[in-house]
């Protein structure tokens, strides 16, 4: 008798949602695209103290008690680096006509100092939050772990302020507003 084997998606043990190798990163990015989001700038203070932020547009609470957010920063960030060192991030969600400043903290080209350049800023808890943003938090990082080629970063809320206006969004790779 002929030695037949079974199809792998026949095979005991196979599960198709863990064993298949899933779409490529084009077509998941195509996805992340379409998913739309507030935009954010994640700051923090380097080992020398000077401040350093990106771009971010995947933050979203995690829990009302304790105060938890989530953000999902890029692994190679420098932000990233320094908000492990020190502890401590700071969240600013920007308002509609600050699309300016999403754009200038999203270009890895521009150093963290230059970031800051023109761009008023207040201190709170010693971090720098942009002001006239939506709203803002200073956290105290709880958690972070890798995940592909972004952490997630788990920050307890220690200070907050919500003020008024409308969101800066992203959907679609492009900045867009509330009609």
């Amino acid at each position: 008798m002929a030695d037949v084997s079974l199809a792998p998606q026949y095979a005991a043990g196979w599960d198709a949602l863990r064993d298949e190798p899933g779409p490529d990163t084009v077509r998941c990015l195509g996805l992340y695209a379409k998913l739309s989001a507030g935009v954010t700038v994640v700051t923090a203070l380097d080992t020398g103290g000077r401040p350093t932020g990106m771009t971010v547009s995947a933050l979203t609470s995690l829990s009302a008690r304790p105060p938890l957010v989530l953000a999902c920063l890029r692994g190679s960030s420098r932000t990233l680096a320094a908000l492990r060192d020190q502890g401590t991030f700071a969240v600013s969600l920007l308002t509609e006509d600050q699309d300016d400043l999403a754009e200038r903290f999203a270009d890895p080209s521009v150093p963290p100092a230059l970031r800051f350049t023109d761009v008023p800023v207040r201190h709170v808890l010693g971090l720098p939050v942009l002001a006239g943003a939506l709203a803002w938090s200073v956290c105290v990082v709880v958690d972070v772990r890798p995940y592909g080629d972004h952490h997630a970063v788990v920050g307890r809320v220690r200070a907050l302020h919500v003020g008024g206006g409308r969101p800066l969004l992203w959907h679609d790779r492009t900045f867009r507003t509330l009609t």
